[in-house]
């Protein structure tokens, strides 16, 4: 991940808290009548947010908190509970071992499971267009660049594929999905790893950024012959076309809820920090989706609201998957709720 400056930071943050003063104007008065004067705000990703919108008006009616989230993207999310600007963070990443030490006592809890979709904006053609890896990674690295090219034509036998050039869209801001997206990249790629990486920000070598999901979404949907990426609960609300992507098993697989599962299922064993890799699971794992992803909400192990925070975060990883599968988000495994439990239990009051 490239170092960011002190003066960098400092605009970031400043930039993050006028985003935070705009979301807290704009959801004044979203969530239930019942109120205990509590408020929880929280800012960072993008991809969690249509989920996190679910959870404003129950979370109000069983506890009267008045739940604020920032969609900012999982870099701003990071800054923001590292300044301690917001009382929670969220991020598609897990966080780096700097981040660690810069957040000073935070820790970082699975809470959601959904997918990153590759999205396409193509007249004339159907959705689920099914692409591979290999395939893929040239085409973001620019060494395919019309659609009739043979490797897509030979992975969509009797589909009549347009010579249309193609427009790369990626996102502009530090992106938890762009992390996911990469990742995938450069397990598929030996050329993408050695030249690009993973990060939630890489030196895209080209394409038009766009800020967010939604923005990414905006400029596919308004350009033919794009091609992008974006959580998969954004595709659907956009109504875009993405690709069936070839999983390690040869089978062609959609981000639906049965792909998520299965993929969430190759990683049962969180790191020391809860991390967990579900990108391109082994063959075994015949139905998984190979850009698949765990999201973090990330929280000070001590904080003043510590027990507001408890009992929001408790209910998010229980009551409120619930609210998860109609935007395509799976609920987190057993495995995964156990290591969330245990750590949400951590959490204590501090004096300030």
């Amino acid at each position: 991940m490239p170092k960011v400056g002190t003066s960098t930071r400092i605009l970031a943050l400043a930039a993050v808290t006028a985003l935070l003063a705009v979301a807290a104007a704009t959801t004044a008065g979203a969530t239930s009548t019942r109120t205990s004067g509590t408020t929880l705000s929280g800012a960072g990703s993008s991809f969690v947010s249509p989920l996190v919108s679910q959870w404003v008006a129950p979370v109000g009616a069983a506890f009267g908190y008045e739940l604020q989230y920032s969609p900012i993207g999982s870099g701003g999310g990071v800054a923001a509970i590292t300044a301690r600007t917001v009382d929670f963070g969220a991020s598609d990443a897990p966080l780096s071992p700097d981040q660690f030490a810069a957040c000073k006592g935070c820790v970082q809890i699975p809470w959601a499971l959904s997918a990153t979709s590759v999205i396409y904006n193509l007249d004339g053609v159907k959705n689920l267009l099914h692409m591979d890896g290999p395939t893929l990674a040239k085409i973001f690295l620019g060494q395919i660049t019309q659609w009739d090219d043979p490797a897509i034509k030979k992975l969509n036998s009797g589909v009549n594929l347009p010579s249309t050039k193609i427009a790369i869209v990626h996102r502009s801001d530090n992106s938890g999905t762009t992390y996911n997206f990469t990742d995938y990249l450069q397990s598929v790629s030996a050329s993408w790893k050695s030249q690009f990486g993973r990060g939630v920000a890489v030196n895209w070598p080209n394409g038009t950024g766009g800020r967010g999901s939604a923005g990414v979404s905006a400029v596919v949907s308004q350009t033919n012959g794009s091609i992008g990426y974006a959580d998969v609960a954004f595709a659907l609300k956009n109504h875009l076309k993405f690709f069936a992507l070839k999983n390690t098993s040869g089978k062609y697989t959609t981000p639906g809820l049965r792909g998520i599962l299965s993929a969430a299922s190759s990683d049962q064993k969180p790191d020391a920090h809860n991390a967990l890799s579900i990108v391109n699971p082994p063959a075994k794992f015949a139905n998984a989706y190979p850009i698949s992803t765990f999201t973090y909400v990330i929280v000070p192990q001590q904080s003043p609201k510590a027990a507001e925070l408890k009992k929001f975060l408790f209910w998010a990883v229980t009551k409120g998957q619930s609210y998860g599968p109609k935007l395509l988000f799976q609920p987190i495994p057993k495995p995964a709720l156990v290591v969330a439990e245990k750590t949400i239990k951590k959490i204590q009051v501090s004096a300030g």
